[in-house]
């Protein structure tokens, strides 16, 4: 391919292989090559349906069998159709209007997207490359003309429930903004080096539901690195959920990497959040090991590791207010593996824990997803770009790059510091969130009907009119509450051995503050003991209180129930959890509990 034009909403003087005048919006097939993409051929080709393999924009499940995007085209372009009767569009969400053009083959190609501005106030509009790779965000005014260049890498990828490879040979843009029109696409393959990325969901190419609000759609930090990025470098995104260190190299993904890994190139490696759970993986056991692997093989295909500790979450603990950072031991392992192996490394860690802490538990959420902990929206994985790209910015300067016998001194410190010249420390400016940072809103067509989330929430709970023991709810409290359950148990308990299924919850419980003292002494914990309705309160309740602001409220009721567990009582009936009927001093039925936790959930 040596390249292709695209020109929406007016004729050319010629029509062929490298010019296409596009005056209808005419749907994506791959007979065709080209095309937009709605709902409409979504459901109609499997392919379309693969986030990883397209924008990356999915509707969001209750529009999903509906036809939401009507496309206008017009002499500015192509755009979709302003709906202010839909609640939508009342709340500032948006539609994005999805373009996709086959390029026969992998590669890089420059990308440069012309738009208008055709609405009579000026109005925010973003442009999303590739698996939804921020490439711009700023303002458009009426009849302002806006032309962006971007790079996008095309390889193949394993999407999420697939075991194997598949191809990816198109290129998708994704043009958001009220009153913004696509007016011309060219796409031509070019050579430059690549940033390829390994690691986990806070880095990985996350898909966002639409219609499209920032602070309601996960992110990963490597799809919003572009951002801070020119033209002359491709960013290649291989992390994906749930991945650690091992399974990296197991499932396939580092092969991909690897197999186009060239000299010149760089590799960011972010691993841990998923190590963590699992005793093979410790930080300076087997995670160190994989790490120390993944630095010689890069370095023998001449290109050249980074190593990032892992970004931190918003994690504290309700039972004492601290901050709870269970990621320290494993930012210190890649601290001093890099310093040992004269690998740069970029500090993620430091930097975000310390935002995290400046602001607090409840304004740090607007840079999370809504009702998550570890996973950012969009403001926050741009956010980390920002600090990733400054690292990368500032990697020559005492870097340490001496000593290493694989490389010689001034060629490694050259080509680190090479990438500064890539690099808009700055991105677009400051992204301040707005007020979407929160769970989706059903609209008004949609009231009564549930998300299949919350149906899913203990569907198949099994034996509802037993009584809950002590062992049973930890983990019940931990998937409602979006705790981190690990498989690394430390013998804080002399009665729960750590062989047994609930020893996990129970080291997840108790680094989290989920258990009492009270509940606690003589180091035993007593987990095939019936658990109260008062004592399951305060150990939900100071996950809870982890999670969100609580608040309490004056119940005489209280003081049935044992001292340590009143607070828990006063709250759990501000949240209307409980009525003046509760037995807080009776053992609690396993479906009684369900029901309260998947209230609290919801």
């Amino acid at each position: 391919m040596n390249g292709i034009c695209f020109q929406f909403g007016r004729e050319t003087a010629k029509d062929g292989d490298c010019i296409v005048s596009v005056m209808e919006p005419s749907l994506y097939t791959q007979q065709q090559g080209w095309g937009f993409v709605t709902e409409k051929n979504r459901r109609e080709q499997e392919l379309l349906r693969l986030p990883e393999l397209n924008s990356g924009f999915e509707p969001v499940w209750w529009y999903q069998d509906e036809d939401i995007t009507r496309l206008e085209m017009g002499e500015e372009g192509c755009r979709p159709v302003d709906s202010e009767e839909r609640e939508w569009e009342k709340s500032g969400r948006r539609l994005p209007l999805l373009f996709k053009a086959d390029v026969k083959k992998e590669g890089n190609y420059r990308v440069s997207v012309s738009m208008t501005g055709c609405s009579e106030n000026e109005q925010e509009v973003f442009l999303f490359l590739g698996r939804r790779h921020l490439a711009w965000r700023g303002t458009l005014q009426h009849g302002q003309r806006q032309t962006v260049e971007g790079i996008v890498n095309v390889c193949d990828i394993i999407p999420r429930g697939k075991t194997e490879g598949c191809p990816d040979t198109t290129v998708d843009i994704a043009l958001i903004g009220r009153g913004a029109a696509l007016s011309e696409i060219r796409i031509e393959p070019v050579q430059c080096p690549v940033i390829y990325i390994g690691g986990d969901s806070t880095v990985t190419d996350q898909s966002a539901e639409y219609p499209y609000a920032p602070g309601a759609s996960y992110s990963g930090w490597g799809q919003m690195l572009s951002a801070y990025l020119d033209c002359r470098i491709a960013v290649s995104n291989h992390a994906h959920s749930g991945l650690t260190t091992e399974s990296f190299r197991e499932e396939g993904h580092y092969a991909i990497l690897y197999d186009r890994l060239k000299a010149g190139d760089y590799v960011l490696l972010q691993f841990a959040h998923n190590d963590q759970k699992l005793d093979h993986l410790k930080a300076e056991e087997g995670y160190r090991e994989n790490l120390d692997r993944y630095i010689s093989e890069i370095r023998k295909k001449g290109a050249y590791p980074i190593l990032v500790t892992p970004i931190a979450r918003n994690t504290w603990k309700g039972l004492d207010g601290t901050y709870n950072d269970l990621l320290s031991e494993y930012a210190e392992a890649v601290k001093r593996l890099g310093a040992e192996r004269q690998v740069p490394v970029i500090d993620l860690h430091a930097v975000s824990r310390t935002f995290v802490l400046i602001k607090g538990l409840e304004a740090a959420k607007q840079w999370f997803y809504p009702g998550d902990f570890t996973h950012s929206n969009d403001y926050g994985a741009y956010q980390a770009a920002g600090w990733v790209a400054q690292g990368l910015a500032g990697l020559a300067e005492g870097a340490g790059l001496d000593g290493e016998p694989e490389r010689s001194d001034a060629a490694s410190a050259a080509s680190y510091a090479a990438l500064r010249d890539f690099i808009n420390k700055g991105g677009f400016g400051y992204w301040e969130p707005g007020n979407d940072c929160r769970a989706a809103v059903l609209p008004e067509e949609m009231k009564g009907k549930t998300s299949p989330v919350a149906e899913e929430l203990f569907a198949d709970l099994e034996r509802p009119e037993d009584p809950l023991k002590r062992a049973e709810a930890l983990p019940m409290m931990i998937q409602a509450l979006k705790f981190f359950p690990t498989n690394v148990y430390n013998d804080m308990f002399d009665d729960v051995i750590g062989h047994e299924w609930y020893a996990g919850a129970v080291e997840c419980a108790w680094q989290n503050g989920l258990i009492p003292p009270e509940m606690a002494e003589e180091r035993k914990f007593l987990p095939e003991k019936e658990i109260t309705l008062a004592e399951f309160l305060t150990m939900l309740m100071n996950g809870f209180r982890g999670r969100m602001q609580t608040k309490e409220t004056d119940w005489p009721e209280a003081e049935q129930a044992p001292g340590f567990t009143r607070r828990a009582v006063r709250e759990s009936a501000a949240l209307g959890l409980i009525d003046e009927n509760a037995d807080l001093n009776g053992p609690v039925k396993r479906g009684e509990a369900a029901e309260i936790i998947r209230e609290l959930a919801l």
